[in-house]
């Protein structure tokens, strides 16, 4: 043996193996990625709604649990969608890591793990309401490519590790590069895919031009804030909610882009003329503004799940006597365009008394897209949950006895009168007030009878009634204030409401479940000297 053989011998022996593992796992994360990018390319351009990430995560919100949802609210509030969204990714990666580090172990078996996985994405997008003749198309095809691209990476792979393991160093170098430039464009390729898709979904959507250019009439009567309703003290809420500050809890991962040229409303179940109206037949039939202020059933004691607004809408009684609801229906089951259904008590809808009706402005401009655009429901005294659908597209009349709505089924009351509430705006925990005068105030409702009174109790005392602010209507809520002269040291605020027909808000503390949380608010205060 020469002296150049026994260095060779030597050199090929120091070849380091690859940590076979990582680079299978980023394989399989790689592949995903392709798979998801080629979905949502294909989904901009034969059917918008069928990504697979977000009908995943839409079947998801079906299925949880009651309690995980509330817990869900709880610690993200409006942003418990992408959390949940960053969730399916997070498991979706995890998988996909799972899936190449088997393909690399085990041949086929990742490659089969990845197709169930595109198997369930595609039932979860076919069976979501309102998917196309081609919503499983992006799936499939998405499928097909991140199958693809994870058996050309474990065979990269797989001559990487062997050339490492053989000890051919001049190989090792072309297959790891080979393995690590395959990966990478097609990660690269992926990003650019699949963000671009993204884009170009949104971008191309003809809704927004048809929203901007929507010519809707104007209403016959309009709602004035009267002078006093609104006071502007420091951390008060105003009396009117801005459209960008209004609270959204819904169970929809996307916004619908509706269009309103081609939005239907159907009127249909027990009911003497089934009908069918377009967007122009709904706003030819008279707008009028109505103050109303909505409220989430999953708003705890005190909380921030309540607006208040000016809708512009069509009362809803209008369209129901056109159908001719037949005598023995009691409950309207209404539906939106991705399937949400809310059971609606029929006496609510035609209550000339009860200003329920189908709005297409918020504030003084067509709905935004997030709160239902075109068309939503607004029913004052019931939580968001049985009356406030949104993208709405039909209604059932039925019966309680015969037909259940989303939430039903999943632990919440069938029929959800708001329950009157009262919180402390200012002073917030947390944030120390100086001693001296100081104002606590608050927002009190108590639809759709209106609040009589508000009273105040510092530090277990008295009952002090506070000054309320000139009401819009019945149907809207109230600010309240009252003075204080406070001493140094830390204090409890306690407040609770009475309506117009004498009635005490509810001192029992309950959940939100199944029909809304109930209790006084008491809150801690913090004066410093």
């Amino acid at each position: 043996m020469t002296t150049d053989t026994a260095a060779r011998e030597d050199k090929t022996t120091t070849v380091r193996r690859p940590h076979a593992w990582i680079w299978a796992a980023l394989a399989g994360i790689v592949s995903a990625a392709a798979l998801l990018a080629v979905a949502e390319a294909l989904a901009a351009l034969v059917a918008r709604s069928a990504s697979p990430i977000l009908a995943v995560g839409s079947f998801i919100v079906d299925i949880v649990p009651r309690p995980l949802k509330e817990l869900a609210i709880t610690l993200f509030g409006e942003s418990d969608k992408i959390a949940l969204l960053a969730g399916v990714g997070l498991g979706a990666a995890v998988a996909a890591a799972v899936a190449g580090v088997l393909e690399y172990r085990f041949r086929f078996v990742g490659v089969i793990l990845l197709g169930i996985g595109g198997i369930l994405a595609t039932a979860a997008i076919v069976t979501r309401a309102g998917a196309g003749a081609l919503a499983w198309l992006p799936p499939v095809i998405g499928t097909v490519a991140g199958v693809l691209v994870l058996l050309l990476a474990i065979v990269r792979l797989r001559r990487w590790v062997s050339a490492a393991t053989a000890g051919k160093t001049d190989a090792v170098g072309t297959d790891r590069r080979q393995f690590l430039l395959f990966t990478g464009l097609t990660a690269v390729g992926a990003v650019v895919v699949g963000v671009g898709a993204r884009v170009l979904n949104a971008a191309t959507s003809s809704v927004a031009a048809a929203r901007d250019a929507l010519r809707i009439p104007s209403a016959r009567t309009t709602v004035t804030v009267p002078e006093g309703a609104n006071w502007e003290i420091d951390g008060l809420t105003p009396i009117i909610t801005p459209n960008g500050d209004f609270y959204r809890v819904d169970t929809a991962l996307t916004v619908p882009n509706v269009d309103p040229t081609t939005w239907r409303l159907s009127i249909e179940g027990m009911v003497d003329n089934p009908i069918e109206l377009s967007f122009d037949d709904l706003v030819n039939m008279g707008l009028d503004e109505y103050g109303v202020t909505l409220t989430c059933v999953s708003n705890e004691v005190g909380g921030g799940l309540v607006g208040n607004a000016i809708w512009t809408g069509i009362p809803i009684r209008d369209v129901l006597r056109m159908a001719g609801v037949q005598g023995d229906a009691d409950m309207v089951l209404s539906e939106s365009v991705d399937g949400y259904t809310a059971s609606t008590p029929l006496s609510s809808l035609t209550d000339d008394n009860l200003d329920a009706i189908f709005a297409v402005k918020m504030n003084g401009e067509p709905l935004p897209f997030e709160h239902g655009f075109p068309v939503r429901m607004v029913v004052p005294g019931l939580y968001g949950y049985v009356s406030a659908t949104k993208w709405v597209t039909k209604l059932t009349v039925t019966r309680f006895d015969k037909d259940e709505a989303y939430w039903t089924p999943r632990g919440y009351s069938a029929e959800a009168p708001i329950k009157m509430s009262s919180r402390v705006d200012t002073p917030k925990i947390g944030s120390p007030v100086p001693a001296g005068p100081v104002v606590i105030a608050g927002m009190a409702w108590a639809q759709p009878v209106g609040v009589q009174k508000v009273e105040v109790s510092i530090d277990n005392g008295e009952w002090q009634e506070t000054q309320l602010s000139t009401p819009i209507n019945d149907q809207s809520w109230v600010q309240w204030k009252l003075d204080w002269t406070a001493d140094a040291g830390t204090h409890y605020i306690a407040v609770r409401a009475t309506d117009k027909q004498g009635n005490l808000q509810i001192q029992d503390q309950a959940p939100i479940a199944p029909d809304g949380s109930s209790g006084w608010q008491r809150t801690l205060v913090t004066v410093s000297s």
